[in-house]
């Protein structure tokens, strides 16, 4: 599994509460620039339209050797989820508060996959808890590595 982009706010800036691997529609010349790693998922976020997901402000840079027929940089993609699935991030995306983020992009066994989480934003407040724990953790693991 090869990784290609991470969104590394997510975590900071969200609690995430479940994980979902699908897969993403994507033109021959967007393939080519993923492999280029051109990508950027940082402000990207999925919604639901019409029974259908969709992954909105991804930017995916337009591959050099392209031609006329070249990709829309920020269009909007379609995700290839099951029926079942999508009517289970459904009924928890429409509580309220809780939204679809791209956590990261990576090909495996040669197709390109998204993992997407159902995910509710954090406050100022947990946000400074989480600070406060990974210095704590990291004082720790100072003074261990002297021992």
């Amino acid at each position: 599994m090869e990784i290609i982009a991470k969104n590394r706010k997510a975590f900071y800036q969200y609690e995430v509460l479940e994980k979902i691997e699908c897969g993403i529609v994507l033109t021959g010349t967007e393939v080519k620039s993923l492999r280029n790693k051109d990508v950027s998922i940082n402000d990207s976020f999925a919604q639901l339209d019409h029974g259908e997901a969709f992954l909105y402000e991804m930017h995916i840079g337009e591959y050099k050797q392209g031609n006329r027929q070249n990709h829309e940089p920020k269009r909007k993609r379609k995700l290839l989820l099951h029926k079942r699935e999508i009517s289970k991030i459904a009924g928890k995306v429409q509580q309220k508060g809780y939204t679809l983020i791209p956590l990261s992009i990576y090909f495996k066994n040669g197709l390109a996959k998204l993992e997407i989480a159902i995910a509710r934003g954090k406050s100022m407040f947990d946000k400074r808890e989480d600070i406060k724990k990974r210095t704590v953790e990291r004082e720790i693991r100072q003074v261990m590595k002297k021992f």
